[in-house]
């Protein structure tokens, strides 16, 4: 409506103003015409000085003036017979590129009730107008593109079936195929939800380069009026069989504000969690955590889930999909007492039956005398002979360790620097229990596994008497409610009041300030009301490391107030220590991307490191995918010399399904250095229908760097004479007369009326 607007009072679109070059174009008949002008100007001046007005009507002088000077201006600026110079494309001389989303999002029905799709076929299929009126100026090449770019016979040809939508790749595209040829410019039909890994950057520098002006069409609703979507999901890559997990999600609504929905999670179509959500204002997210378990080892496909509402516009964005690695093995920890306590046999006797934990229990009995106490599984009898392994090698077979009562002079400061290292470079995970000898009290203050610890020792602090005993109520803290280790019942409302039920602990450690970069979990209470950190935890490096300050977690076992069928000591030490080994590399640590599209390139990254995790340059990589057939690939990896220890290679993941990629590296001599795995799916994604909304700013950004225009369907019918006048292709210059413009005479007229309507308003007339 705009638009036409303009061209009734200006007689041409806005492109030709935009684009054209103003001049006068006068003679000598124009300057005897202006002369004649300048003197009724200088009269009327004259004229209006020497009326008689009443004192202080100076103003109206002055108007008056002014209002005559201006309609002489007018006639003036037309004598001098002003006019545009524009270049406009030559008549079928040039090659317009029509390139036409096929993603699936287009089948979305936010069009006045019909697809996006419809407009494309009813606008640029055979019969379309706004193609007819394109094709009878410029040669017409119609593109299809999603994923890549395709050239189409006509719209009808689309089945908008792809699974993602790269702007920038079909941009290049057509770039290429229309090279060497006058090319007007490029229409981009789409909704604008660029879901490719690649930035419009490259693209867009091509574009400018070649001066080739891109002009989009945004199809389909900036906003959805009423829709439900799972904006996000949070997973573990691998967990442990039988793991108890708190899943995170984010929902996003619109139109549903304050109603509740109920978040699902199946495990490959079974039900192994749920929990309900009330619904925020709209565009605000809503976060919930699921609990669920995974008592299925292998590859499992986690499907979060919210069923559809009456009146969703679009329900495939309510569903998201997660794989996660089940694994059924033993996770090795280091236990290492410096006497002996009840919290080490209780600790022991909770997870004993957790056959995917492996705990190797080593007590000190007297100076330099050590005796292991407990193992889940055979003994390997070389392993701790000599007390604390003496070689990185040797700790860092494990893949937790947990100190408890042992101080710091009990290790050598090569001991000390292995313990760091065990978290930084090797990715394993510490805890340390408090007591007599740990923290601040058993002198690790100064040392490397002070900076190790989520909690600040002073450097300064030697060993010392342990600190009061203070009796602790613990609690979660804010940021512990939501953390998978306070779960200690059937839901996050239970374990809260659960926690306030729970008998009292003790610490003797002095209380320590938590590090900026970790975080309190659980805080404990004492008698005089003040608060102490109880359980903290913090990354470093590859690895973690979780300091907990009380002595005697047994109680919650043994306390009187227990009942002899209660679950929550056992409960939280297994949660613990599946946490503490939890995301621990192996020595061949390989990565693949959860999801690519059928037919999609595929990388494999791996990390190689020795049994001192020392990276590793020389070694001889091969990776066997297995794909969904059953047949099997083997695809070798070099290292790509960026980083120390990093493998790539790529395979093409053609058949739909599940794949496994198994790793293995050998140095020379065929001394293996170990195997890795990794799991991911070739399916066709719904990524297109997340935030499923037109996306004007991406399509704005590229109409504006190439000297285009952004139109919506109730604009794009000014698309032909916009690609016209752009300048582009093969041009001639033509003259468009400005003074029998419709505004010039309105101006006039205008003008005029004003100057007699104040003259009689004023008692002039």
């Amino acid at each position: 409506m705009l638009r036409n607007l303009f061209e009734a009072l200006f007689t041409y679109p806005p492109i030709v103003f935009q684009e054209g070059e103003f001049r006068f174009v006068w003679g000598s008949s124009s300057l005897f015409a202006a002369v004649l002008v300048g003197a009724v100007i200088a009269l009327a001046v004259v004229t209006y000085r020497r009326a008689h007005v009443e004192e202080g009507r100076t103003r109206d002088r002055v108007i008056l003036t002014g209002l005559r000077v201006a309609a002489l201006a007018l006639v003036l600026f037309c004598l001098f017979r002003p006019m545009l110079i524009v270049r406009a494309a030559v008549e079928q001389q040039n090659v317009l590129a029509v390139l036409l989303d096929d993603s699936r999002s287009m089948q979305i029905p936010d069009w006045d009730g019909r697809s996006r799709g419809d407009y494309v076929r009813e606008e640029f299929g055979p019969e379309g107008e706004l193609l007819g009126a394109l094709s009878d100026r410029f040669q017409v090449r119609t593109f299809g593109f999603s994923s890549g770019t395709a050239r189409l016979e006509s719209a009808d040809a689309l089945a908008y079936g792809g699974a993602q939508t790269k702007l920038g790749v079909a941009l290049e595209g057509v770039r290429d195929e229309l090279a060497g040829l006058p090319v007007a410019g490029i229409v981009m039909v789409t909704d604008g939800a660029d879901t490719g890994d690649e930035t419009l950057d490259e693209a867009l520098l091509g574009l400018k380069a070649d001066r080739i002006p891109v002009f989009a069409v945004g199809v389909g609703a900036e906003t959805i009026p009423r829709d439900v979507q799972i904006d996000r999901v949070s997973t573990p890559r691998a967990v442990l069989k039988d793991a108890s997990l708190l899943l995170d999600v984010i929902v996003r609504q619109t139109g549903f504000g304050g109603r509740t929905v109920t978040v699902d999670v199946e495990d490959e179509g079974r039900l192994v969690g749920s929990e309900q959500v009330v619904l925020p204002r709209d565009g605000s997210p809503a976060s919930v955590r699921v609990r669920a378990s995974a008592s299925e080892t292998g590859p499992r496909m986690f499907t979060f889930r919210v069923a559809p509402i009456e009146g969703e516009l679009v329900t495939q964005n309510n569903v998201r999909e997660a794989l996660v690695d089940v694994r059924d093995r033993h996770e090795s920890i280091l236990f290492f007492q410096g006497e002996p306590h009840w919290e080490m046999k209780f600790l022991n006797r909770g997870v004993f039956d957790d056959e995917n934990l492996s705990v190797a229990t080593l007590q000190r009995t007297a100076d330099n005398k050590y005796m292991r106490l407990f193992r889940q599984e055979p003994d390997d009898p070389e392993e701790l002979v000599g007390a604390f392994p003496a070689t990185r090698e040797d700790l860092f077979k494990y893949r937790g360790l947990i100190l408890g009562r042992i101080e710091a002079g009990a290790f050598s400061a090569d001991q000390l620097r292995m313990i760091s290292d065990f978290v930084d470079r090797r990715g394993g995970g510490l805890l340390m229990l408090g007591g007599p000898r740990t923290f601040a009290e058993g002198g690790y203050g100064g040392t490397p596994v002070a900076d190790v610890l989520p909690l600040l020792i002073d450097p300064r602090r030697r060993a010392s008497d342990p600190s009061p005993l203070m009796r602790l109520r613990v609690e979660p803290t804010r940021e512990g409610r939501g953390h998978a280790i306070t779960q200690i019942a059937d839901s996050q409302e239970a374990s809260l009041e659960r926690w306030k039920d729970l008998p009292t602990l003790t610490s003797v450690n002095e209380d320590l300030d938590v590090k900026p970069a970790a975080t309190e979990l659980l805080s404990g209470m004492d008698e005089g009301g003040r608060p102490h950190t109880v359980l903290a935890w913090q990354r470093f490096g590859r690895g973690k490391a979780i300091a907990l300050t009380v002595q005697d977690t047994w109680q919650w076992q043994m306390h009187a107030s227990m009942s002899l069928e209660d679950q929550t000591h056992e409960n939280f030490w297994r949660q613990m220590l599946r946490w503490l080994v939890e995301g621990v590399p192996e020595q061949v640590d390989v990565r693949l991307p959860d999801r690519v599209e059928p037919g999609e390139v595929v990388t494999i990254e791996a990390s190689v490191v020795d049994d001192a995790f020392l990276a590793l340059n020389d070694a001889t990589v091969v990776a066997q995918v297995v794909r969904p057939s059953g047949t099997t690939i083997s695809v070798p990896l070099q290292w790509t010399g960026d980083r120390d220890g990093d493998y790539q290679g790529t395979f093409v993941g053609s058949e739909t399904g599940a794949y496994e990629v198994n790793v293995d590296a050998t140095r020379a001599g065929g001394e293996r250095v170990g195997t890795g795995s990794a799991y991911m799916r070739a399916i066709p994604g719904d990524d297109e229908f997340f935030d499923p909304t037109m996306h004007a700013a991406p399509l704005q950004r590229i109409a504006e760097e190439t000297g285009g225009g952004f139109y919506t369907p109730d604009t794009a019918m000014g698309l032909t004479e916009d690609v016209r006048y752009a300048g582009r292709g093969v041009t001639t210059v033509e003259e468009r007369e400005l003074w029998n413009m419709p505004i010039i005479l309105i101006a006039l007229m205008g003008v005029v009326c004003a100057e007699w309507g104040y003259r009689r308003a004023v008692g002039l007339a």
